[in-house]
């Protein structure tokens, strides 16, 4: 017909550009996906964790505390104190949770004759702060609740309970401390190691390549980098008696890491692997044998006038 022309088809040139732009796009999402996913997994990890802890029933009520700490954060408290403590201890509790997590541990305690201070990490429960930092501010938390029970119960033995971030700062606190015995559960013994583990679980191998982009926002984020969060390399600067405990089937902090951290360790010292534990409350886990075995290292360990000892 007069008038009309043939429509193009595309050639073999036109449609090797086509697929060649599409394996470029393809790469360039492929790639921005790649450090981008990272990037927000770090900022919600490094995100503050705000949550509310409703006032524990029972017949000793805590003392509400407000506890001003070096880390620049205003720190909720609760101070649990029998009339006639035998010691006083301080608890902390994990990543992303608050002091309420820690309640059956006070609990235990208090049970025992002890006094007990639990408050929430800063940026974490009601307490104020910018970011959590895997137990590098939370180490000056861990310095100010220490300071409090020295100040409260002057001449007292004072020893800590830190579970996984918790039991970093303590770590990370070191001799700063000047504590009588420490327990720590589930602690990472790098932080490396705590961010392969976690990708691990999720991605597989691929961890390997999404693992190192996690721990390069550390330093421009937080200030501290990968060589600063080593717990096994400041465990044995605590300088008090060390019980370290761990699951057998944690994938958070494995056995190997969990046993890598005690030998860091300096005596005395004690490992108690829980059997069959994942990265769980131990003291939920294994109720009576968390009764026996932290109650046991903390009466050889922390001096106490017998006269002040409940009756069993």
């Amino acid at each position: 017909m007069a008038g009309l022309r043939p429509i193009p088809f595309p050639g073999r040139h036109e449609t090797d550009m086509t697929t060649r732009h599409r394996a470029a796009l393809a790469l360039v999402v492929g790639v921005t996906g790649l450090f981008a996913g990272p990037y927000v997994v770090g900022r919600v990890l490094i995100a503050p964790h705000r949550s509310v802890s409703v006032v524990p029933p029972g017949q000793l009520p805590p003392q509400q505390l407000s506890l001003r700490s070096p880390s620049g954060a205003t720190l909720a408290a609760w101070l649990f104190a029998p009339p006639h403590p035998r010691g006083a201890v301080l608890v902390l509790h994990g990543i992303r949770a608050n002091r309420g997590a820690m309640l059956s541990r006070a609990e235990l305690l208090v049970a025992d004759g002890y006094a007990v201070l639990v408050p929430d990490l800063q940026a974490q429960g009601e307490s104020t702060g910018e970011r959590i930092t895997f137990g590098n501010l939370e180490a000056k938390d861990a310095e100010a609740g220490v300071g409090e029970l020295r100040r409260r119960f002057a001449g007292k033995p004072v020893g800590a309970v830190g579970v996984s971030m918790g039991g970093a700062a303590l770590v990370l606190a070191g001799r700063r401390l000047h504590l009588d015995a420490a327990i720590l559960e589930a602690v990472y013994p790098t932080i490396a190691e705590a961010v392969d583990n976690r990708i691990r679980r999720r991605v597989g191998r691929l961890s390997s390549l999404l693992s190192p982009l996690l721990l390069l926002q550390l330093e421009p984020c937080l200030g501290v980098g990968p060589s600063q969060l080593r717990p096994i390399d400041a465990i044995d600067r605590l300088g008090c008696p060390v019980l370290v405990i761990g699951g057998t089937r944690d994938e958070h902090t494995t056995e190997a890491q969990t046993r890598a951290l005690y030998a860091s360790a300096r005596e005395p010292k004690e490992l108690w692997l829980v059997d069959g534990a994942a990265h769980v409350d131990l003291a939920r886990y294994d109720p009576a044998g968390y009764r026996r075995r932290v109650l046991g290292f903390f009466r050889e360990h922390l001096s106490t006038d017998p006269a002040a000892a409940p009756s069993s």
